[in-house]
C-alpha cells in the first residue's frame, strides 16, 4: 500500500540549503518523517529538536544503510557535498565525498527500491566554453573545478540509474544560494551572503571578487521552493532527471552593493579578487531554465530588491538580538 506521506531522509542537513530545507518538509509531511543526517558539524538545537537526527558519513555505505533501514527511509535527498573553493583546497575530499558517496547514495536507494532521490548539481558544471549568457540547458560541460567535475558525473550516474535501474533521481543545476539562516559554508558565490553581515555589523566590505562579476544567484525561500517542487512533479511531465537548469536573478557583487546602500548608505566595499574570480569566470552569467519552467511550473518569487530588503531585515533582527553569526 502507497504511503500517504513519504519518509525522507537528508544528508547535508546541517548546511547551508539542508538546514532550512529539513524544516520545511518537516512542516509539510510531517516532522517525525524527515530524518536530518549529519556528518561531523552539530545541529542546531531547532534542527536537532524537531525531528529524528543521525550521524552518518556518506563515504561509509553502511552508515547510510543503517539509517534508512532503522527509520524506513522511501525518499532521500542527498545534500552532503564538498563545495567549489573547498574542493579545489582539496580535490581528492571533493571526488571521495561528492562521488564515491552519491554512489552509495544511488546503490543503497536501487537496492532496497526506495521511491525517489533528489540529488543537486551546479552551475559548476559548466566551464569556460559553455556560453556564459542564457546558458542553455544542452550545452558543453568542461568545468575546470574538481566540484564541477563531479557534478558532471554526478548528472551522468543519476542519469544513468534512471535509465538503467529505473530508480527515480531528480536534480536541478543550482545557482549561487543567498541565505539569511546559515552562514557561508565555502562556495564561490559565498560574498553574496558574506557581505550582508559585514554591511550590518561594519558597514565596509572586502570582497573577493571583481565588482563587475556577474553570477545567477536566488534566494533560499526559492530554492525550497523549487526543491520541493520538482520532487513532488508527476514523473510523467519530466523531460529531464538530475540536471534542470534553475535561475531566479544574475547580479554582480557592484550592483548587489548599490542594493543593499538603498538601506545602509554609507556601506564601503573594496575589491580584491583570490583565486575565487578564475572559478567564477568559468561559469555562467545568466541561466536559461525554460525546461523546468515548462516541465514542473517553476517560477521565482522573490527579486533582487525583494532578496536584498528580506535579508537585511531578518540578518538586522537578529544583530539587534545578539544573534548575529560570525562568517
Amino acid at each position: 500500500m502507497q504511503r500517504s506521506k513519504p519518509r525522507i531522509l537528508v544528508t547535508g542537513a546541517v548546511g547551508q540549503i539542508g538546514s532550512e530545507l529539513t524544516p520545511a518538509l518537516r512542516e509539510r509531511y510531517g516532522h517525525n518523517n524527515v530524518v536530518a543526517a549529519g556528518h561531523k558539524t552539530k545541529p542546531s538545537a531547532a534542527l536537532r529538536d524537531s525531528g529524528p537526527f543521525e550521524f552518518i558519513d556518506v563515504t561509509q555505505r553502511e552508515t547510510i544503510e543503517a539509517v534508512v533501514d532503522k527509520y524506513d527511509i522511501d525518499t532521500i535527498c542527498h545534500l552532503a557535498a564538498i563545495l567549489s573553493a573547498v574542493g579545489e583546497q582539496h580535490p581528492q575530499l571533493a571526488w571521495n565525498v561528492n562521488m564515491n558517496g552519491l554512489y552509495n547514495i544511488l546503490e543503497v536507494a536501487r537496492e532496497r527500491e526506495l521511491a525517489r532521490v533528489f540529488c543537486p548539481s551546479s552551475i559548476a558544471a559548466f566551464g569556460p566554453e559553455t556560453p556564459r549568457d542564457n546558458t542553455p540547458q544542452e550545452t558543453v560541460l568542461l568545468p575546470r573545478t574538481m566540484y564541477g567535475v563531479t557534478k558532471v558525473a554526478g548528472e551522468l550516474l543519476c542519469n544513468y540509474y534512471f535509465c538503467r535501474f529505473g530508480l527515480d533521481v531528480r536534480g536541478v543545476r543550482y545557482p549561487g544560494i543567498i541565505s539569511s539562516e546559515t552562514p557561508p559554508g565555502g562556495g564561490t558565490t559565498d560574498y553574496a551572503v558574506e557581505i550582508f553581515y559585514e554591511a550590518i555589523k561594519y558597514k565596509r566590505y572586502n570582497c573577493f571578487l571583481k565588482e563587475d562579476t556577474v553570477l545567477p544567484m536566488m534566494y533560499m525561500p526559492d530554492c525550497i521552493k523549487a526543491t520541493i517542487g520538482l520532487m513532488e512533479a508527476d514523473l510523467s511531465s519530466l523531460t529531464r532527471h538530475a540536471d534542470y537548469n534553475l535561475a531566479a536573478f544574475s547580479f554582480s557583487p557592484s550592483e548587489l552593493v548599490a542594493e543593499i546602500k538603498e538601506h545602509i548608505p554609507d556601506l564601503a566595499c573594496s575589491y580584491n579578487p583570490d583565486f575565487r574570480q578564475q572559478i567564477a569566470d568559468s561559469w555562467p552569467r545568466s541561466i536559461d531554465d525554460s525546461a523546468a519552467r515548462r516541465d514542473w511550473g517553476w517560477k521565482p518569487q522573490y527579486s533582487l530588491a525583494a532578496m536584498v530588503a528580506d535579508m537585511l531585515e531578518k540578518l538586522g533582527r537578529k544583530h539587534a538580538e545578539g544573534k548575529l553569526q560570525s562568517t
